[in-house]
């Protein structure tokens, strides 16, 4: 499971699911009575309303969190737990506007309403159907709940740190041939120096062609779940990009890259529209 693809929308799911089973331990009536009942006294409400938005919550976390989409009975593991969400929130106003349901006219007259536990029960209930069903069409839902960390650029291979070993900045001092041996009253190094300066060619250094060669690998992240296939083109998919995570390209065909995944697989990604380079 990768945290790091849950989105802001997922953190509302878990914050209201975490407010739904607080309002369970609370008060279902407001009444005088010193024996009140909490959710956890009545089975159907408690199975209906509290423990039902939060098996949706879960669902929906879970499957947002998986690399690959799981299917219960031919639906979307992500869709059961938005459908819960929803049946949560529905039982919730009803029961809300009804509280004592067959009881009301026995109790005509009586001094009995909802209590905290109904009323924050409908409020985290209403918030969590809401974010389960907003969080894929609402773009300010989809940012990434945990930021990544941004990586340092990695060096081109073979690149070496400029200003010698040791030393960054460092001039590098002039080299004798081995075995020369500095002339008297000369300081070490001037005489071999001056003679070699004269037999000294400037070479000519060959420029460099632009081409793929000249690639750099640089770290990524996609905006959105994408697909990563295999390099010898097979048509399903080895792996799963989410957005909030960081990816290496190590090497570019065309319009795709060749990425590398946190375990060390690597795939080609097909479509890399809008994605942001380290």
């Amino acid at each position: 499971m990768n945290i790091r693809s849950l989105t802001r929308g997922d953190g509302v799911v878990i914050g209201a699911a975490v407010l739904l089973f607080i309002a369970s331990f609370l008060d279902t009536f407001d009444s005088s009575g010193s024996d009140i009942p909490n959710a956890w006294d009545n089975l159907g409400l408690v199975m209906s309303v509290y423990v039902g938005g939060i098996l949706g919550a879960v669902l929906v976390v879970v499957a947002r969190a998986l690399p690959q989409p799981r299917k219960i009975a031919g639906l979307d593991l992500g869709q059961v737990g938005v459908a819960f969400t929803v049946f949560a929130a529905w039982t919730s106003f009803w029961t809300i506007v009804d509280p004592l349901g067959a009881f009301s006219d026995q109790l005509d007259g009586a001094n009995i309403d909802s209590g905290s536990g109904l009323i924050l029960g409908l409020i985290a209930a209403l918030l969590l159907a809401a974010a389960a069903v907003a969080t894929p069409l609402v773009p300010a839902l989809q940012a990434a709940l945990v930021p990544a960390t941004k990586p340092q650029a990695p060096q081109p291979y073979g690149a070496q740190p400029a200003g010698g070993y040791g030393y960054p900045g460092a001039p590098a001092a002039p080299q004798q041939p081995y075995g020369t041996q500095p002339q008297p009253g000369q300081p070490f190094g001037q005489a071999d120096a001056q003679s070699a300066a004269p037999t000294a060619q400037p070479q000519p250094q060959p420029q460099s062609q632009p081409g793929p060669t000249d690639f750099s690998p640089f770290w990524f992240a996609v905006p959105a779940t994408r697909p990563l296939f295999a390099e010898d083109g097979s048509p399903n998919p080895i792996a799963e990009l989410a957005p909030g995570t960081w990816y290496l390209a190590v090497e570019q065909r065309g319009s795709a890259l060749v990425a590398q995944t946190q375990d060390g697989r690597r795939g080609v990604l097909q479509d890399t529209t809008g994605i942001q380079r380290g």
